[in-house]
């Protein structure tokens, strides 16, 4: 038997015990949700944090996520390689980034455990580093023009047009390129803007100001806790701004750990983001949240969470703490929100102003969370209620595989909700029933 076979077969031995001393010890928790969670007191879990991922399967032929009642949802498009993100052209053709994680080697055995897991789940691979360029001619809310819009990038991710130059967030910086209106196809060599490091949380969004002389690029942590010290985390776990006449790059907001989806709230004009929250502490421990963001402002990452509720994992910084400030809303634990956009009030019959964000789904709690397209309301520029589902269904009931994973969404030149499913590999459309 080999070494793997071994160690795989310790790691759902001890998992399995892991998942019945947690679901009784965290069981009569309520998920964090909300704009006052309750979040259940930390439990560090040690060396050997809770590993736990579905295998991804995909969706049978005719198979489709449940959409909320008064929704209806068909394929866009289909057989793509690991959507992640979507952006949409003023002509109407919508770009599909095609990225994942790239294999790397074991650095401990907790670690061998995760990229073996990672890549059962289909997180991890070889990233097809490309952005595919859809256009659904006739009007049926199917794409069937398929055009291979940019090859040969980094991990790309982020995506956004100012003028006549089209923008890409690779992995290891921002990237442009010259564009001409109805181009189906970009092979004009780029030029890096601004370089950001690669590695660990590796996706680079990108939201353009609304009065386009700004791009804002999410840039997440290398580690979960700073775990290789401060120094290799500089320029990361922040959310930057280029302004782009001037050509010039800073920090716009920091101590995010993993910002991903950015949208503007049109109300107050605030810059908002999903963020990803650290791991090992518990289930609902910290929960991942959806905040407005400050110029200037300090979330907490890595020395605390939540309302200035300190990590003992991490050597502590009092003046950074003091200054962190709360995040908006609370959504569950470990739900990976990764994709944001601002739906206004009738986009989807029944639902009033608010966000959309696709829980792309958790791997370190003992019951699985996220594998959602969710919606919370807004008013006067701020969550005013419980979330409430878009679309469901894509983790089998027992848990144990996945049909889909949500990640980006946005929406599509006819006003419906597109969103990217990076294990179906499909560009799900949603639209009223």
């Amino acid at each position: 038997m080999s070494f793997s076979d071994v160690f795989a077969r310790v790691v759902a031995v001890v998992g399995a015990g892991a998942v019945q001393v947690r679901r009784m010890t965290q069981g009569t928790h309520q998920p964090a949700w909300g704009a006052a969670p309750a979040i259940p007191e930390a439990k560090p879990q040690g060396s050997i944090p809770t590993l736990k991922m579905p295998t991804a399967q995909g969706w049978a032929e005719g198979q489709l996520p449940a959409a909320a009642a008064g929704l209806k949802v068909n394929a866009f498009a289909t057989g793509l390689d690991h959507p992640r993100w979507i952006y949409v052209l003023p002509n109407g053709d919508v770009l599909i980034a095609e990225a994942s994680s790239v294999e790397r080697k074991a650095r401990s055995l907790f670690d061998y455990a995760q990229v073996a897991t990672m890549k059962r789940a289909a997180a991890m691979g070889v990233s097809a580093n490309r952005i595919t360029l859809l256009r659904d001619a006739d009007g049926d809310g199917v794409a069937e023009i398929r055009e291979t819009f940019m090859e040969g990038l980094n991990q790309p991710f982020g995506m956004a047009l100012v003028g006549d130059t089209f923008y890409v967030g690779n992995t290891d910086g921002i990237v442009a390129f010259p564009y001409e209106p109805g181009a189906t196809r970009i092979t004009a060599p780029g030029r890096k803007l601004v370089e950001f490091k690669p590695g660990g949380h590796w996706t680079r969004s990108l939201l353009v100001s609304p009065d386009q002389t700004k791009l804002y690029a999410g840039v997440g942590s290398l580690s979960n806790i700073a775990d290789h010290g401060m120094e290799v985390e500089e320029g990361r776990a922040a959310i930057w701004e280029y302004d782009i006449a001037a050509g010039r790059a800073r920090i716009f907001a920091s101590g995010l750990r993993n910002a991903v989806g950015m949208a503007w709230e049109p109300v107050t004009g605030a810059l908002w983001t999903v963020v990803n929250e650290r791991d090992g502490l518990g289930d609902e421990t910290p929960p991942d949240y959806l905040t407005s963001v400050r110029d200037g402002g300090f979330y907490g990452w890595p020395y605390c969470y939540w309302d200035r509720i300190v990590d003992d994992r991490v050597p502590q910084d009092p003046a950074l703490v003091a200054s962190a400030i709360t995040p908006d809303y609370a959504l569950g634990g470990h739900t990976a929100s990764l994709g944001l956009c601002w739906l206004p009030a009738g986009t989807l019959p029944g639902f009033p102003d608010g966000m959309a964000i696709g829980q792309h789904g958790s791997w370190n709690r003992s019951t699985l969370s996220g594998y959602k397209l969710v919606f919370i309301p807004f008013a006067d520029g701020k969550p005013s209620g419980p979330g409430r589902d878009i679309l469901s269904g894509f983790l089998a009931p027992d848990e144990k595989v996945s049909f889909g994973r949500p990640v980006g969404v946005t929406l599509g030149p006819d006003g419906a909700v597109l969103m990217a499913d990076d294990v179906g590999d499909v560009i799900w459309r949603v639209t009223g029933a």
